[in-house]
């Protein structure tokens, strides 16, 4: 509930419109407790048959209660609606910004499905803090006190049974409710997270599980996920059940209470009988304040299961941070060392590549590494085998640098190092003299860019694919980019140019293209020295050697770091440095 009080507390900024929430659906239940009570007294004159001008004033309180409730009641699903879609686009930046600092390993085991349920399903699920969870009870708080007094003036007898029933709905339904929901409720969200995982799952891998002949095993899993989902849902609904059928039955024997303790009043004459309908149809009306509190435990029960889900990931410590005084990096080339660098990893297992995750950040090892610490270093793995030992080495402005050695050397360490996505246990990173460390990761990112054989293109224009590295850039500089990568031909063939699209994860582009439209990327930016992991991985010898001819060309005077496996980039590198077992050697 502690992680629920601090999400609660975002609304904080907007508490007047949370009050105005609030007060605005209590004066809807209140406007239709008065219109059934002056109904009933209006129904009870009537009765006798009086002069017609002497029920004009209740004819005219009738019609404005009316008005009013429906009045009342639109401004509060405006407000209220509005408020909750306010907080909950703040909710969402707000994990966004806590969750980028995260990328790419400090997320721990969660897989993507799991990821996507916590930012989008538990995300949402919050959004009925405010409309389904708190209101209500402030609302039922206001209509108690309000209508009980009400009841209290005409009969004393019947506003004490009237608050003492209210009273009891308020707390019975919405306790035995949350008892009938609690385990459906704080297992619905990781069942929700499970079926979005085989989902994201399934979609990824549907060619591999086509032809492999496993789409009908992929199938039954699908199914006994949404099974088990259903199951709870079932039982989320049952206990919603349960407060409607137990709050009519209390809101029933409230009406034969009042009418217990009101018909002897109008026997004795100590009440008018014209009032007796008003008081029980008051009665039956007062229920709609507490009526939503069974649904507002089970909320409250599964908002409470969302706001920890997501506080367990937004609030890990990133293992790399920016300096409290961040140094400025010298402007134009600089040299980018390495100086006695050593990294410590734990377990290393092995991917879906078969390379070992030795090669990946921090972040990727194992995920039980909760960041210790200012997160400023990855002092957890001191325990951990080397997978850099004293490496030293310098890339100097304009050269050509090919790094080469076994999978699970620490390759993709010193790439991911030199953008510093994660820091050295030992040693220094320095680009110009400056310590990575003491510099913001957003300048080390501007003049570092990594190009990973894995790297994301989205779904959308091959210019919002090249605008990524350079946002302020124009069309003619994005048509240089790529004509500098080798897709000027390509470029001109596409149906509508820039604005072609090239499909999920570019779906639509051969892996040559792909690959040129990611170094047409790192053209276009800023960066002054370029690291190609793998860059010409699942292409062939040709392309390849096209691919690399033409990004000799185009870097320029950037420095060039590739990671590679191909032998045949060797020769066309200024020097060759070869990682084995953490410790790295000069072959030419």
């Amino acid at each position: 509930m502690s992680a629920l009080a601090r999400t609660a507390a975002l609304a904080r900024p907007r508490r007047g419109r949370l009050a105005l929430s609030v007060a605005l659906g209590a004066g809807a239940v209140l406007a239709g407790a008065a219109l059934l009570a002056t109904s009933g007294n209006l129904i009870s004159r009537a009765a006798l048959r009086p002069d017609v001008l002497s029920l004009l004033v209740v004819i005219v309180a009738v019609r404005f209660f009316g008005m009013a409730r429906a009045l009342l009641r639109y401004g509060e699903r405006l407000v209220s609606h509005d408020l909750a879609f306010r907080v909950l686009a703040d909710l969402r930046a707000r994990c966004f910004r806590r969750l980028a600092p995260l990328v790419p390993g400090d997320a721990g085991r969660l897989g993507t499905g799991d990821l996507l349920s916590r930012f989008v399903a538990d995300v949402d699920q919050l959004q009925h803090l405010y409309l389904r969870a708190l209101a209500p009870p402030l609302v039922a708080v206001v209509a108690i006190v309000v209508c009980s007094l009400a009841a209290a003036i005409v009969l004393p007898a019947a506003g004490v049974v009237l608050a003492l029933a209210l009273l009891l709905a308020a707390t019975l339904v919405p306790l035995l409710t949350a008892r009938a929901a609690a385990s459906a409720a704080r297992r619905q969200a990781a069942a929700r997270a499970a079926l979005t995982q085989e989902l994201v799952e399934t979609i990824d891998a549907s060619a591999e599980l086509a032809v492999a002949g496993r789409a009908d095993d992929r199938r039954a899993r699908l199914a006994a996920a949404d099974a088990r989902l259903s199951r709870l849902a079932g039982a989320d609904a049952r206990a919603g059940a349960l407060a409607v059928g137990l709050g009519s039955l209390l809101a029933g024997l409230a009406a034969v209470a009042v009418l217990v303790v009101a018909i002897p009043a109008v026997d004795d004459g100590t009440l008018r009988g014209i009032w007796l309908a008003a008081l029980v149809l008051l009665a039956l009306a007062a229920f709609e304040a507490v009526e939503p509190l069974g649904a507002a435990a089970r909320q409250l029960r599964a908002c409470a299961t969302a706001a920890a889900r997501l506080e367990e990931i937004t609030t890990r410590v990133p293992q790399v941070q920016d300096p409290a005084a961040p140094r400025p990096l010298p402007a134009g080339g600089a040299v980018l060392a390495f100086d006695h660098v050593s990294v410590r990893m734990e377990g290393a297992p092995v991917g879906e590549t078969g390379e070992s995750q030795l090669e990946h950040d921090c972040g990727s090892c194992a995920g039980d590494c909760a960041p210790h610490g200012d997160g400023g270093s990855n002092d957890h793995h001191l325990d951990g085998p080397l997978v850099l030992d004293d490496v030293s080495f310098a890339i100097a402005p304009g050269e050509r640098v090919a790094l080469v050695g076994p999978s699970g050397a620490g390759k993709t360490t010193i790439a991911r190092l030199a953008a510093r996505l994660i820091d050295p246990d030992g040693g220094t990173v320095s680009l110009g003299g400056v310590d990575l460390r003491e510099a913001e990761q957003t300048e080390v990112r501007e003049r570092v860019l990594t190009i990973a054989q894995s790297a994301r293109l989205f779904t959308t224009t091959v210019r919002e694919n090249v605008l990524l590295a350079r946002r302020s850039a124009d069309d003619a500089e994005i048509v240089a980019a790529l004509r500098a990568a080798g897709l000027g031909g390509w470029l001109e063939a596409l149906p509508h140019g820039l604005d072609t699209l090239v499909g999920e994860d570019g779906a639509q582009l051969s892996g040559g293209e792909r690959q040129r439209l990611l170094v047409a990327r790192g053209l276009l930016s800023d960066a002054t020295l370029l690291v190609l992991d793998e860059p010409t991985a699942h292409l062939d010898q040709r392309t390849a050697r096209a691919l690399m001819r033409d990004l000799d060309v185009a870097a320029g005077d950037r420095a060039l770091l590739t990671i590679t496996h191909d032998p045949a980039q060797l020769p066309r590198a200024d020097r060759v440095l070869e990682l084995r077992g953490g410790r790295l050697t000069t072959l030419t």
